[in-house]
């Protein structure tokens, strides 16, 4: 059986949310990053290159994001015509959540597991959105999915993670035996591609 299909992925807004109300839905699609792992190839899209990902998404056995479930999947399934629900996703956030009892920030991890950090943050990349620095927008959003691709692999391989803490750097354990089973399928079958 051939592996699966992953797509590692995440977006950047070009808007923040505005008072309490966190909806992903409000806000508006900057671009996406992703990680395409039938070539093993990182490339990002806008909202006017959305098309060229439509047929990359649907061929996806599994969607790998941080936070993705809450915000990602949701934010990008506004502009998708098809059911992202549909594709199996693997929310690395959801996954220490259930096992630490709260959230970490991807730099957390990043730093403690990998040995670097993130290069900007969401609303750095908002400004730069704004100022018409698309280049320094896409170079934020592939890092971060580098960052998270590299943190799903630590976590197959070591079924573990590192992060943060105020004590230093912790460890939990990960059961990510499940992560890949079960995501044989080669076409969503959601779309006409």
């Amino acid at each position: 059986m051939a592996a699966p299909r992953k797509i590692t992925f995440d977006i950047e807004t070009s808007n923040e949310f505005i008072g309490g109300d966190f909806n992903p839905l409000k806000l508006d699609l900057a671009l996406v990053g992703i990680h395409d792992s039938a070539n093993d190839e990182y490339s990002s899209y806008t909202q006017e290159e959305l098309p060229k990902l439509w047929p990359i998404i649907e061929k996806a056995d599994i969607l790998i994001g941080y936070n993705s479930d809450h915000f990602d999947i949701p934010l990008l399934g506004k502009y998708y015509p098809g059911d992202l629900t549909k594709i199996k996703s693997i929310d690395l956030l959801k996954e220490v959540r259930a096992v630490l009892g709260r959230r970490l920030k991807l730099d957390s991890l990043a730093e403690a597991t990998l040995g670097r950090k993130k290069i900007g943050d969401g609303l750095q990349s908002i400004r730069w959105w704004k100022e018409g620095k698309v280049e320094e927008v896409r170079k934020y959003c592939i890092e971060d999915v580098r960052i998270t691709k590299d943190i799903y692999d630590y976590a197959r391989a070591n079924k573990r993670l590192k992060y943060m803490d105020y004590e230093g750097v912790r460890e939990i354990k990960i059961d990510s035996s499940k992560w890949e089973k079960g995501a044989d399928h080669a076409l969503t079958h959601t779309l006409p591609f």
